[in-house]
């Protein structure tokens, strides 16, 4: 007679209680006889080395966020055609059967996972569904095309999608782009698939591009654009692995590797506390802004923070450089003080100290700090600075900005400009920002005001949004001279996303600013860098275009080996650790 309890003490000496595996959820199918799922599915995931929950349909908000804070991956499986309505498309008559309910579940499904970034491997009904709910389109069906007058939009004949042979035998052969990440996953450019399908991606849309066609021009698979972690085949890789052929098994293992990263990442970010020293979002908030809401005006918001696992972020006044006249200079103290005013009536926690950061941390609640970008806001009047200290809360203010001003020549003048270094008024405004306990900022600065800023401060210096000139020779960057200089002297340099300081050409995407990072790393010390985005202030660049994918930058800092000690310093401890000694060395000077 079998014992299961055998079995079972088994299965309990096997489990350490210290494993933890990453969860991948499966879309379940769903028809008549409720929510179903092919073995292979599952077993694939298993044998991978994660552990697989199906999800059923649902469009029920509550459960849709329970279910993403409770996977690390997303697998979405095959099943009926997609119903066109969806896509505002009518049907044809090849249209197949189509199931609305699982339709919509998917479709919302997808886009929250990819605003989330959790990795994604789409299967067959999986690859059209991505191109579906990330601005793309499918054809209805592949023998008549989607063509309006009903003829075939493919100018080769067609292969046969839908084969007759048992699922684990390949029918066909597919062509992978050579660089690809599918290319990198398979390591090879040509593939035998099998085929059960009539729909299939048409425009993979912008977040997509193609990696692998069919010789008649089918697409048969799409990837990420922006160096996500998603992809998407047309051909049924979990009936290969059920019938014991490995062949498919590299994207399966794709997934549990992308899955344990993103987990991993996750778990860091609710232990660290992590700062964005600079964004420019107040700029936006004359526009009535939803900033407790997902609002796509904005790189910076409550959802977004969410998403991204940003716990605070430090809002600048931005003033641009106008006129340097008694008017002018009033002018730029209003709209400071306006801009300012905005941050509060937010409604979201506001910060001074780093204690407040750690405090409400805590607590679970997103914070914001403030500071101002460009000291034209005080123009000459030195008591400015105890103002929007006392009123606002400023934790830094950046010297200058484009333009030279009172205070100190800027890295970019305007024509007819010299390049100048801190003034005799811009000496006590650096003493007095050192009394106040504010931080002062030289990003912006010409490197002349940089190094007599350096020689005149008592307290280390922050840089709040500059990249390394080595790799990207701009005037705004630090030459590795400046990094050594302002390393001694116990200040820090946050790395930030805008294309013209990460490249001099092209386009820039997070794997430069991950190259600048190691570069400032490499020339300054961990203990000495961290990141300002200037989100809302042109920063942003593929993969780390808003907050939302700011996980995406812990993702691959962790593959670059950094430590969860490195990404605790990087992600604001280096920062806040500058901020407590400025503001200390207001306590010490107020005694």
């Amino acid at each position: 007679m079998f014992n299961w309890k055998s079995t079972y003490d088994a299965f309990h000496d096997s489990f350490p209680g210290s494993r933890h595996t990453p969860v991948i959820g499966i879309t379940g199918n769903f028809g008549d006889k409720g929510c179903e799922l092919a073995e292979g599915y599952f077993e694939s995931v298993i044998r991978a080395g994660a552990t697989p929950v199906i999800l059923p349909p649902t469009t029920d908000r509550d459960a849709l966020v329970t279910m993403l804070d409770s996977i690390d991956g997303l697998l979405l499986s095959g099943g009926a055609d997609l119903n066109p309505l969806y896509l505002n498309e009518e049907p044809i008559p090849a249209l197949g059967s189509i199931n609305p309910r699982r339709d919509l579940f998917e479709l919302l499904l997808i886009r929250l996972a990819f605003d989330r970034q959790i990795p994604i491997l789409g299967i067959c009904r999986g690859i059209q569904l991505l191109a579906a709910a990330l601005d793309g389109s499918i054809w209805q069906d592949l023998a008549t095309g989607s063509a309006k007058d009903g003829s075939s939009a493919f100018t080769s004949p067609l292969l046969k999608h839908s084969q007759s042979l048992d699922r684990s035998v390949a029918s066909h052969t597919v062509s992978i782009v050579e660089g690809s990440l599918l290319h990198s996953i398979m390591r090879t450019t040509t593939l035998a698939v099998n085929s059960f399908h009539h729909q299939a991606v048409r425009e993979p849309g912008p977040h997509l591009r193609i990696s692998a066609c069919s010789s008649d021009g089918i697409i048969e698979a799409v990837e990420s654009t922006e160096y996500k972690s998603i992809l998407g085949v047309q051909w049924h890789p979990e009936c290969f692995c059920l019938a014991g052929d490995e062949t498919m098994m590299p994207l399966f293992r794709w997934l549990h590797e992308e899955a344990a990263n993103y987990r991993n990442a996750r778990h860091i970010h609710n232990r660290v506390l992590t700062l964005d020293s600079h964004c420019d979002t107040p700029m936006f908030f004359n526009q009535n802004i939803h900033f407790d809401q997902r609002d796509p005006r904005i790189l910076v918001d409550l959802h977004k923070m969410t998403e991204g696992g940003l716990d605070a972020s430090i809002m600048v006044a931005y003033i641009p450089q106008g006129p340097r006249t008694p008017e002018g200079n009033a002018a730029a103290t209003a709209y400071a003080d306006s801009q300012l005013t905005r941050v509060k009536e937010m409604g979201v926690s506001l910060a001074r100290t780093p204690a407040d950061l750690y405090r409400l941390k805590a607590a679970g609640q997103h914070a914001i700090m403030v500071g101002i970008e460009n000291g034209y806001a005080i123009g000459q009047d030195l008591s400015l600075l105890r103002h929007f200290k006392e009123e606002h809360g400023i934790v830094y203010m950046t010297l200058c900005h484009n333009g030279n001003n009172d205070i100190c020549g800027s890295a970019r003048p305007r024509e007819g400009e010299a390049l100048e270094g801190i003034s005799a008024f811009g000496t006590e405004v650096i003493a007095e920002m050192n009394r106040l306990g504010i931080m002062v900022d030289l990003s912006h600065a010409s490197e002349r005001s940089f190094y007599d800023a350096l020689d005149i401060s008592q307290t280390p210096i922050v840089c709040s949004h500059s990249s390394a000139r080595a790799l990207c020779d701009h005037p705004r960057n630090l030459t590795d001279d400046q990094l050594r200089a302002l390393a001694a002297r116990g200040g820090v340099v946050q790395v930030t996303f805008y294309n013209g300081f990460l490249r001099t050409d092209g386009e820039a995407t997070i794997l430069d600013a991950v190259a600048h990072l190691n570069h400032m790393i490499q020339v300054a010390g961990i203990e000495h860098v961290g990141i300002g985005t200037d989100f809302d202030g042109d920063g942003g660049v593929p993969g780390l275009a808003s907050a939302s994918e700011l996980i995406n930058f812990t993702r691959r800092l962790l593959r670059e080996r950094y430590s969860e000690t490195d990404l605790r310093l990087i992600w604001g401890g280096n920062f806040l650790r500058v901020m407590e000694e400025t503001q200390k060395s207001e306590k010490r000077k107020m005694k």
